[in-house]
């Protein structure tokens, strides 16, 4: 069988596993923002996966070697995934953990929507959350699968590229998620809008660096053969945030719990990209009144 389809087709299996193992123990604890949790920490075994099976295949005993494989930049981008994996992953747990067995306010909102429809619908949702892993997990792939044989531990320039997006995105979006975690601790923030550090820059700092992370990752993809079709995945995250469950949700539920305090910090500051804020009068203004 073509390697690239054996791999993608064991992925497809453990990610229908992990997913299925997921609903059912969401749905005995009634809390299915345990998905975020899992999604995240998924990739790490997922990577891994790959790695070992691209392993096996092109190992030579009697070379005591890999001679058709790209270990150095396989290893360099399995530490990179896991890395963040594990970051992301654990934040989310905290976050989870600490509103147990309050769900997340966008889960709990898919209930009321659904219905009597939730469990086979959010089963639905569920799967199509460790779909989406595998495909956003392309330029690991190739990457993993890339015949290219290494003489030395090195990087191609690409590979270094991809790197240095990666940590600004992972350096960006932990101190994110830091910023707004302190804000949130201090019970005189309550019902306010974080402006602190990055959030005074972008509204969605934080997925603003996720995105980054995995332009990284199509970055450090580009020199393998059909490198270029890792540009699928920052280019559906993208999407994800911008236009479907990340931004559009999200700001949603803040007007509906700040009110004008939030509509004006939308009309100042930037939605995703980093930028200085537009200078407007709120709208609670005496001009406006």
């Amino acid at each position: 069988m073509n390697p690239f389809l054996l791999l993608a087709l064991t992925a497809l299996g453990f990610v229908v596993l992990e997913m299925t193992a997921t609903f059912l123990a969401a749905r005995r604890w009634r809390n299915f923002g345990i998905v975020d949790v899992v999604w995240s920490f998924g990739f790490a075994p997922l990577v891994w996966l790959y790695l070992s099976l691209a392993a096996g295949r092109t190992y030579d005993a009697k070379l005591d070697a890999h001679p058709e494989w790209n270990w150095p930049a396989a290893m360099t981008l399995a530490g990179l995934v896991t890395a963040w994996s594990l970051r992301l992953g654990g934040h989310l747990f905290v976050r989870v953990k600490s509103h147990h067995p309050v769900e997340d306010v966008r889960y709990a909102k898919l209930r009321q929507e659904w219905g009597a429809q939730t469990d086979r619908k959010m089963f639905g949702f569920f799967l199509l959350q460790g779909a989406l892993q595998v495909v956003l997990s392309l330029p690991w792939l190739l990457v993993i699968l890339d015949p290219e044989p290494a003489r030395q531990f090195t990087l191609n320039p690409l590979a270094w590229l991809g790197v240095g997006i990666w940590l600004a995105g992972w350096v960006g979006e932990a101190i994110a998620d830091r910023q707004l975690a302190t804000f949130r601790a201090n019970p005189a923030n309550q019902g306010q809008v974080c402006q602190l550090g990055l959030w005074n820059y972008s509204r969605h700092p934080n997925y603003f660096f996720e995105w980054l992370v995995w332009v990284g990752y199509a970055a450090f993809a580009l020199s393998a053969p059909w490198g270029w079709l890792g540009l699928l995945a920052p280019a559906l995250m993208w999407h994800f945030l911008v236009n479907v469950t990340g931004i559009p949700m999200t700001e949603e539920l803040s007007v509906k719990s700040k009110g004008d305090a939030y509509r004006d910090y939308q009309r100042t500051t930037s939605a995703f990209v980093p930028w200085f804020k537009r200078v407007q009068p709120p709208l609670n203004s005496d001009k406006r009144r």
